[in-house]
């Protein structure tokens, strides 16, 4: 029996609109609707350009939709991120809906320890719990022990993506947004990331990812959300 959904996703449309060229509009999906249950791994499918990176960020409320509506089961009520007010998108970032990008935000001067630390410091655990988390999850991803302690402003694209994604998982998100989160990795991190994702399902997680790497995408989806079907008319 499949849980009550954590994210429903809703009748959701997006348009760009180049304010630079005239004001000429870039339809790039329509009418999107489904839901994500505890447990499950909605893979994006569609080629380059069919609106998979907007869909997501329009989720984690990066972008604003036209229309529609992404509902997150969040501290025991739902919280809609295309009208909810900044303040509670924040707290939606901060406690229940995580996001893996294929870049790494990095903070100047900040150790590489600590970046993966602080999620899980702002939840309220332990200094010490929290950089035994962080060590093991670097350790895991392989991330040699020299670079622990320095920030990762010069690390190859490879390392900052093992941070980024070390960081994403170093507490439990009860909705997790992957964007190709095994771009620039080898087969070993590849492997660590696809284990990762698994035991992120076995323990709740929801969790909606776009994965052009079809072995990975066989091994993480429960199941395909076909994007193009949706593509807007220009």
């Amino acid at each position: 029996m499949i849980p009550e959904p954590v994210l429903r996703i809703e009748h959701l449309a997006k348009t760009f609109t180049l304010h630079t060229q005239g004001g000429v509009r870039l339809p790039v999906f329509t009418e999107i609707s489904f839901t994500v249950s505890p447990g499950e791994c909605v893979v994006l499918t569609g080629p380059s350009g069919s609106g998979k990176s907007t869909l997501l960020r329009s989720l984690y409320a990066n972008y604003l939709p036209d229309a529609g509506r992404v509902s997150v089961r969040h501290r025991d009520s739902w919280v809609d991120m295309v009208s909810a007010e900044p303040r509670q998108v924040l707290a939606v970032r901060r406690e229940t809906m995580g996001y893996v990008s294929q870049f790494l935000r990095v903070i100047p001067r900040v150790p590489t320890l600590d970046i993966v630390a602080e999620p899980l410091l702002a939840q309220g655990v332990a200094q010490d719990a929290a950089t035994v988390r962080a060590k093991e999850l670097l350790a895991r991803l392989a991330l040699p022990e020299r670079l622990w302690s320095v920030p990762p402003a010069t690390f190859s694209g490879g390392e900052q993506q093992r941070v980024n994604i070390a960081r994403s998982f170093a507490r439990s998100y009860p909705v997790l947004l992957l964007d190709e989160p095994t771009a620039s990795l080898d087969a070993t991190n590849r492997e660590t990331v696809v284990s990762l994702i698994a035991e992120a399902r076995e323990a709740g997680a929801a969790i909606v990812a776009i994965c052009h790497d079809a072995p990975v995408r066989n091994a993480i989806a429960t199941r395909l959300f076909d994007v193009t079907e949706f593509r807007a008319a220009a």
